[in-house]
């Protein structure tokens, strides 16, 4: 596949793919041990969680990026998930194909950068994933999101109320921006939560998933 990563793959054919999308200065390794919380609901899924395409170069220890962050501009966030784009649709074109899949049962959960990342292709592909779950992530060019909007999957946002990293107002943002073309998302704030994940965030996540995907 033209993106490689860890994966947890059921005994049998998988009925269903969760695309895990690591955030910046991170890799795949960051987001499949989320499989092991997930696995016992969703028995016939397979995990994947691909390492982002490009390497940070003063970051070493293997962190990498979706696309890079210079200014965290909202210029940049915009430009950086179109030069990305291609590269992620290909490899959900390719995860499909590979487990002989349709597109709707697929969903793409992304933290920070990679919640970018999710937002960006999961609303663009012509044919519905099933679920798009973002973790402190925020929505790039929600300004674009009228013009290119070619599908609407099942939408969940998560954010830390105390995120240091991405404020809590862009699940705002997010959520004002989906409601405007006409998709209706879950939200949650975590209280005291930073820029991170909590088990309650993960239930709440897992609760999403398995109402709009199928699972054996």
């Amino acid at each position: 596949m033209i993106l490689n990563g860890p994966k947890v793959e059921p005994t049998g054919n998988p009925e269903s793919a969760i695309i895990l999308l690591h955030g910046y200065g991170a890799n795949g390794d960051d987001l499949i041990d989320l499989a092991a919380f997930w696995k016992t609901r969703f028995p016939s899924t397979v995990f994947l969680s691909p390492n982002a395409p490009e390497e940070i170069p003063f970051l070493g220890f293997g962190g990498l990026q979706w696309f890079g962050l210079a200014t965290r501009s909202a210029e940049e966030f915009w430009s950086g998930v179109n030069h990305a784009a291609p590269v992620l649709n290909t490899y959900i074109d390719e995860v499909i194909s590979h487990y002989s899949l349709s597109a709707r049962q697929v969903a793409l959960v992304g933290f920070s950068q990679g919640t970018m990342m999710a937002l960006h292709v999961g609303l663009r592909r012509s044919e519905s994933l099933a679920a798009i779950v973002g973790l402190s992530g925020r929505l790039a060019g929600p300004e674009h999101l009228s013009t290119g909007l070619k599908s609407r999957p099942a939408v969940q946002l998560i954010h830390g109320e105390d995120d240091d990293v991405i404020d809590v107002d862009a699940i705002h943002v997010a959520r004002e921006a989906l409601t405007r073309v006409g998709i209706g998302i879950e939200w949650h704030i975590r209280p005291g939560l930073g820029h991170g994940i909590d088990e309650q965030g993960l239930q709440l996540a897992g609760d999403f998933l398995a109402e709009h995907m199928p699972r054996g």
